[in-house]
């Protein structure tokens, strides 16, 4: 997988891929992240990549022309399966969506900045616009990140155990059950005896009950309401 990240800030995404298991999917071979700074496709001697709204306002927005040259120079590198642009106005980011996107080839990631994009960009270049919640941020890098981070750990080889992503919370449409290490009794404290039984079918049993009620006590707007009513006995 190959992803390039436009954006006017690159020193806020340095340090995210040098670490952990991006660092790793990259040394493996099994994903490449570039970011590129869209001042070197900036307008004139200023290299200037933001302008004052039509119709006036506060705040500035970027311009379609580097935007368009950056984008347009990319394509001529490679074929993009999506143009992403992070924006608050988006579709909110789920487990589901980072499932699809792990699933392509190369993706073009736009970090929005300032009071966004020139509407044009999206119209003409944009396949898909996520947020990450409903607030606003100084800039699309960091949410550009999160993104990332969550499409590459699903790649086959870029985790240890490849089952551990199978297994996290929203795979499945619940929250992951609580989870217990050595030692077995601290200050009291112990562990559930049926994760020490060894006894795989009652363990499996017991953390799809655990899950359930997690889901159901802290977000329940997960379950449907059938889901919860044919689980309410297991509860």
């Amino acid at each position: 997988m190959h992803i390039d990240i436009i954006t006017v800030l690159p020193g806020l995404l340095e340090g995210p891929f040098s670490h952990s298991i991006l660092k790793r999917a990259e040394e493996k071979g099994l994903a490449k992240v570039e970011i590129h700074d869209l001042r070197d496709y900036g307008i004139g001697k200023q290299k200037t990549v933001d302008g004052y709204a039509f119709g006036g306002g506060a705040g500035m927005v970027m311009m379609i022309e580097p935007i368009a040259n950056c984008i347009d120079f990319l394509k001529k590198l490679r074929e993009y399966d999506e143009v992403i642009y992070m924006t608050p106005d988006g579709k909110t980011f789920d487990q589901s969506t980072a499932n699809a996107l792990s699933l392509k080839q190369n993706l073009i990631i736009l970090c929005g900045h300032y009071k966004g994009v020139d509407e044009r960009v999206r119209q003409k270049f944009i396949t898909r616009e996520i947020s990450i919640g409903d607030f606003v941020l100084s800039g699309g890098e960091l949410p550009a990140a999160l993104v990332t981070d969550a499409i590459i750990r699903l790649l086959p080889g870029v985790l240890n155990d490849e089952t551990s992503a199978l297994t996290d919370s929203f795979q499945d449409g619940l929250l992951a059950p609580p989870v217990f290490t050595r030692p077995a009794d601290y200050a009291g404290l112990k562990v559930p005896e049926v994760l020490l039984s060894g006894h795989a079918a009652k363990i499996a049993s017991w953390r799809f009950e655990q899950s359930v009620r997690r889901t159901h006590e802290r977000r329940p707007d997960l379950m449907n309401g059938d889901f919860i009513k044919e689980k309410d006995d297991n509860i």
